[in-house]
C-alpha cells in the first residue's frame, strides 16, 4: 500500500476524530506504521475539527483545505451538506451525500463511517 496523508475535516459532533481513530485502527491491524494527531479546538461542537488522517463534512472545513490537498490527491465530500464543486483538476473527486443516507437509514450520526467505506473503497481496494 502507498503512503497516505488523510485529513477528515468537519464540524464538532461530526464525529471527525473518530473517524480518524478508526482508520488508524484499520492500519494497526494491518500492521501498517501510523501516526493519529488529533487537532480541536476549544469549541469541540459546532468548531472546526481536523486530523492528520481529505475528507470534508461541512463547507468551512471544505474552503478551508480544498487547497491544501495535494496534486493527485483524493477528494471525498459529503455532498449533502457541501453544495460547492471542486473547481481543482489535479485531484480526483467523490461526492458521497453521506448524511443523507445515514439518515434515510436510520443511522443519524454514521455519516462519518459511510466516508470511511468509500475511502477504503477508493484507496485500500484499488490496491489490491
Amino acid at each position: 500500500m502507498k503512503n497516505l496523508n488523510i485529513l477528515f475535516a468537519g464540524f464538532g459532533g461530526q464525529g471527525v476524530l473518530f473517524a480518524g481513530k478508526v482508520v488508524a485502527y484499520a492500519a494497526l491491524i494491518a500492521n501498517k506504521q501510523l501516526s493519529w494527531l488529533p487537532s480541536y479546538g476549544p469549541e469541540m461542537r459546532g468548531g472546526t475539527a481536523n486530523c492528520s488522517v481529505f475528507i470534508a463534512m461541512n463547507l468551512p472545513s471544505f474552503d478551508k483545505f480544498i487547497n491544501a490537498v495535494e496534486p493527485g490527491g483524493i477528494v471525498i465530500v459529503d455532498s449533502s451538506l457541501i453544495d460547492k464543486k471542486v473547481e481543482r483538476d489535479d485531484v480526483t473527486v467523490y461526492y458521497v451525500p453521506s448524511t443523507s443516507l445515514a439518515d434515510e437509514n436510520g443511522v443519524n450520526g454514521l455519516s462519518n463511517m459511510i466516508l470511511i467505506g468509500k475511502l477504503f473503497k477508493e484507496v485500500c481496494m484499488a490496491d489490491g
